[in-house]
C-alpha cells in the first residue's frame, strides 16, 4: 500500500512538473499543485497575477475586495484568470512595471492591464474574440472600515467586458464574503466557495496592508506581499 501511494505521488509530481515545463515562461513561477479530488493540476495565483493555459489545467485564487475575471474561448478551451485590486490606470503599456511575483507593481494594481493582458494572450495563443465568454467573481466589502474598492472593481470589470463585447455568463459579486474560486478554462466551469467570518479578518488585513503599501509615494519593486 505504501509503495502504491509512493508511485501515485511520484506520478502526480511528474504531471505537475510536466505542466510547469509546458506552460508559457511567464507562468513558470506560479505555484502548481495536484488536486486529488479533481485529478488535475491547479495553478494558484496571487493578487496582481494572471494565468492563461491551452491545456486542461485549473486556476485557483482567494478574493476579498479583489476581482477575478475568468475568460475563455468556448470552442478551443483556451483561457485564463486574473486577480486585480484596483480598477484602472492611464499609464501607457510601455510605462507599466510588470515586476516579479510577490512584489507590488503597476500590473498588481490595475484591472485594465490585467484584463487587456489576459485577453491578448488568449488571442495570441489561438483563441478567437468572437468565441470568448467570461465569469466574474469577488468585489466583496469584507471589512466595514475598508473603502468600497470592491464595488469600483466589479463596476469596472463588468463595464470593461461589455465594451469588449464579451458576454458574462455568470458571476458572484459584492456582498461581505471573501471567496475561493477554482476555474477550469477547458470546460468553462467555475467553482466558488464563500468563506466564513473566520477567514474575513485574515483576507481583509492582507488587503488593507496591501492597499496601504500601494498608497505610499514612490512605490518600489522590493515591497513584499504576504
Amino acid at each position: 500500500m505504501v509503495a502504491k501511494n509512493t508511485l501515485l505521488k511520484r506520478s502526480h509530481n511528474i504531471e505537475v512538473d510536466q505542466c510547469k515545463n509546458r506552460c508559457l515562461p511567464e507562468f513558470a513561477h506560479i505555484n502548481h499543485y495536484w488536486d486529488k479530488e479533481r485529478e488535475l493540476v491547479i495553478a494558484k495565483i496571487l493578487p496582481g497575477e494572471f494565468y492563461m493555459t491551452t491545456e486542461h489545467v485549473a486556476i485557483a485564487t482567494t478574493l476579498g475586495s479583489c476581482i477575478s475575471a475568468c475568460i475563455w474561448d468556448e470552442v478551443t478551451g483556451i483561457g485564463g484568470m486574473n486577480h486585480f485590486m484596483l480598477p484602472i490606470t492611464d499609464k501607457d503599456a510601455n510605462d507599466v512595471n510588470w515586476g516579479q511575483r510577490g512584489l507590488v507593481t503597476d500590473a498588481t494594481r490595475y484591472g485594465n492591464y490585467a484584463m487587456e493582458h489576459l485577453i491578448n494572450m488568449i488571442l495570441v495563443s489561438g483563441g478567437r474574440k468572437i468565441n470568448l465568454k467570461a465569469k466574474v467573481f469577488g468585489g466583496g466589502k469584507v471589512l466595514k472600515k475598508l473603502s468600497d474598492v470592491g464595488q469600483r472593481n466589479l463596476t469596472f470589470a463588468l463595464s470593461y467586458l461589455k465594451s469588449e463585447n464579451i458576454p458574462v455568463e455568470s458571476s458572484d459579486l459584492g456582498n461581505i464574503y471573501p471567496r475561493k474560486v477554482i476555474f477550469e478554462p477547458a470546460t468553462g466551469r467555475a467553482f466558488v466557495k464563500r468563506l466564513d467570518n473566520l477567514h474575513n479578518d485574515t483576507i481583509a488585513r492582507r488587503e488593507n496592508n496591501y492597499q496601504h503599501q500601494m498608497d505610499q509615494e514612490q512605490i518600489e519593486g522590493d515591497i513584499e506581499l504576504f
